[in-house]
C-alpha cells in the first residue's frame, strides 16, 4: 500500500466529526520572494505587517521548502505533489509553451474539486496552454488549460508579467479581445508590426537586458514577439489590483461552500511596476514597493474572509516560488537601493541556485480553528501539502498522484515538530539534498545570478560538496573530505530518487576520497 495513503488514512484529528465542514483552503503563493523578504522573517526596508499577523496566528516554519529554485518547477510540484524532474517538460516555460500537467493525473485543484469544493486560479499560470500535438490559437477557446486539471473558475495570464502575450485569460479565453485584431506570439522570431525594445527603445520606460528587448507592451519590452490583441493587454500597474479584485470575488461567491482558491500574483517578480499608491511605500525601490503590495493582497484577501465570516475555518498558506533575486532583466534599481535588506535571510545564493537562498522560502500556514500558533524546526516541502490537504479532509489520495508528497498535517498544523527526514532541492536540471543539519551537492555547477549581467558559477568537483547549515548557514566550509560517511549517507538519497542526477559511483569510500 502506498505510505502516503496509509498515513492519510491513519490521520486521527480529521476523521471524526470534529471537522465533518471542511475548511476553504487558500494558497498565496508569490513570486520570486525570498526567505528574508517578510517582517516575521528579518526583513529590513520594508513593512509586512499583514503577513505577519498571518504568522502570529498561525505556523511560521524556519525549514520549508519550495521544491525548486525557479518558478515552473515549483508551481508542478505544488500542484502535483511530484517532483519536477520526473516530468522534462517541467522547465522554466515559453509563453506558448503547451500544457506541462497530464489531465489524467489529478492535481490537487482536481482532487478537491471532485471532493466537494469550488476551485479557482487568480494570478500567474506558467505551467503551458493547449496541446503539444496541435497548433494553440490564442483567439479561440484555449484548451486544455487550468479547467482541464481541476480548476473550475480561473483567471490568469499564459506565464510571466514578462512574457508574452501580455493578456488575461479567463477561462480559456482573452479578456477583452477584439476579434478584428486577433492574437499571434512567436519566440523564435518576429510577428507583425509592434515596436521592440531593440528596434524602438526610446519608447521604453524601463531598461532591459537583450532576452527582456522583443515586444513593447505598456512601455516596458518583454520576451517574445507578439502581435494584435491590443484592446486585451493587461497594464503593469493595474495587475496586482485585478488579480486580487478577481480572488475576492471568489471568496464571496463562495460564503456558503468550501474553497480551494490559489492566488498566485506577480510579485515580486519583474518587470516591478505597482501602481502608483505602493510607489515609495518601501527603501528599496520597486522590489521593495512590490513586496509591500503583496503584503497588502494578503490583508485584503484576510479582511474578506472575515467580512464573509470564513477566516476561522480557513486554512491559510503563504510562500513563494523560489528564492530571491534582484537584478532580473530590468535595471529597476533593485541592487542598489537593496541597502542592509538581506532577501535570502542567512542563506547563500537564491533563484536559479542549489544553495538554501534558492529553495528555502518563507512558509506560513494559519487555520484560526486548528493552529496552535508558533515557529516550528519541521522540515516542510511544498511537495507535501497535496497529501497533506488529503488527510485533512479524510480522503484517500488518488492511485496516480502525489507521489513524492508525505502527509505532514500534523506539523503544517503545530502540533509537532517532526516533518521530512529530508528534503531534495532542485536548480535547473540538477538537485541536492539536506537531511537534518547537513546539506549535499552533487558534482556539477552550481549558478547563481549576481550583478547586472553577472551569473556566478561555482563547479562542484567529486564526491560533491557537504555543509553543516546550522554552523555555516552561508555554504562556505565542504566538509565532503572530513565526513566520508554522511556524503555516502546523503549520496545515496539521490541515488535512490534520482539516479540521474548524480555523477560517479553509489558509494564512495575513504581512499576514493582521497584519505
Amino acid at each position: 500500500m502506498n505510505i502516503v495513503k496509509t498515513m492519510s488514512l491513519l490521520v486521527p484529528i480529521v476523521a471524526g466529526s470534529a471537522f465533518a465542514d471542511k475548511p476553504n483552503i487558500l494558497f498565496i503563493y508569490g513570486d520570486d520572494i525570498g526567505y528574508g523578504d517578510f517582517g516575521c522573517y528579518g526583513a529590513e526596508g520594508v513593512d509586512t505587517p499583514n503577513i505577519d499577523r498571518v504568522a502570529e496566528q498561525g505556523v511560521r516554519f524556519l525549514s520549508g521548502y519550495c521544491t525548486a529554485a525557479t518558478c515552473t518547477p515549483s508551481r508542478y510540484s505544488l500542484l502535483t505533489g511530484e517532483y519536477a524532474f520526473r516530468n522534462q517538460s517541467a522547465k522554466i516555460l515559453p509563453g506558448n509553451a503547451p500544457l506541462i500537467i497530464d489531465p489524467a493525473r489529478p492535481t490537487i485543484a482536481a482532487f478537491l474539486r471532485d471532493n466537494g469544493y469550488a476551485t479557482a486560479l487568480s494570478g500567474k499560470w506558467h505551467l503551458g496552454l493547449g496541446s503539444a500535438t496541435e497548433p494553440l490559437d490564442w483567439n479561440g477557446q484555449i484548451k486544455p488549460g487550468p479547467k482541464e486539471v481541476g480548476f473550475e473558475y480561473s483567471f490568469h495570464m499564459a506565464a510571466t508579467a514578462d512574457r508574452v502575450p501580455s493578456v488575461y485569460i479567463r477561462d480559456g479565453r482573452i479578456v477583452n479581445l477584439d476579434p478584428a485584431d486577433p492574437v499571434r506570439v512567436n519566440y523564435k522570431g518576429k510577428v507583425g508590426n509592434d515596436p521592440t525594445g531593440t528596434s524602438h527603445p526610446q519608447l521604453l520606460r524601463m531598461q532591459a537586458d537583450e532576452q527582456h528587448s522583443c515586444t513593447i507592451v505598456n512601455g516596458i519590452s518583454r520576451i517574445g514577439y507578439m502581435s494584435g490583441g491590443h484592446q486585451a493587454r493587461f497594464r503593469d500597474e493595474d495587475m496586482a489590483d485585478t488579480y486580487l479584485s478577481e480572488a475576492m470575488q471568489f471568496i464571496r461567491k463562495h460564503k456558503e461552500n468550501p474553497f480551494f482558491l490559489y492566488f498566485a500574483p506577480n510579485e515580486s517578480h519583474v518587470p516591478r511596476v505597482v501602481h502608483p499608491r505602493f510607489q515609495g511605500s518601501s527603501a528599496l525601490g520597486p522590489r521593495g514597493d512590490a513586496l509591500a503590495l503583496f503584503d497588502w493582497c494578503v490583508g485584503r484577501l484576510v479582511e474578506t474572509l472575515k467580512e464573509t465570516g470564513q477566516y476561522k475555518n480557513t486554512l491559510i498558506f503563504i510562500s513563494s516560488d523560489n528564492g530571491p533575486v534582484l537584478f532580473d532583466g530590468y535595471w529597476d534599481g533593485a541592487l542598489e537601493k537593496n541597502g542592509d535588506h538581506r532577501p535570502a535571510g542567512p542563506w547563500r545564493g537564491g533563484k536559479y541556485s542549489r544553495w538554501e537562498g534558492g529553495t528555502r522560502v518563507p512558509f506560513i500556514v494559519s487555520w484560526p480553528d486548528r493552529s496552535t500558533p508558533g515557529i516550528s524546526q519541521a522540515m516542510v516541502s511544498q511537495v507535501d501539502l497535496y497529501a497533506s490537504i488529503a488527510a485533512l479532509i479524510g480522503q484517500p489520495m488518488p492511485d496516480n498522484a502525489g507521489q513524492d508528497g508525505q502527509n505532514l498535517l500534523p506539523a503544517l498544523l503545530g502540533e509537532t515538530d517532526q516533518g521530512r527526514d529530508y528534503v531534495i532541492e532542485e536548480a535547473l536540471s540538477q538537485i541536492a539534498v539536506r537531511k537534518d543539519n547537513w546539506k549535499y551537492v552533487p558534482p556539477g555547477s552550481v549558478t547563481e545570478r549576481g550583478g547586472v549581467d553577472e551569473w556566478v558559477k561555482t563547479d562542484v568537483p567529486e564526491p560533491g560538496m557537504l555543509f553543516h547549515l546550522a554552523e555555516d548557514p552561508g555554504e562556505t566550509r565542504d566538509l565532503a573530505h572530513v565526513y566520508p560517511d554522511k556524503v555516502d549517507e546523503l549520496r545515496q538519497i539521490i541515488y535512490d530518487i534520482a539516479p540521474d542526477k548524480v555523477s560517479g559511483p553509489r558509494l564512495l569510500n575513504k581512499n576514493q576520497l582521497g584519505f
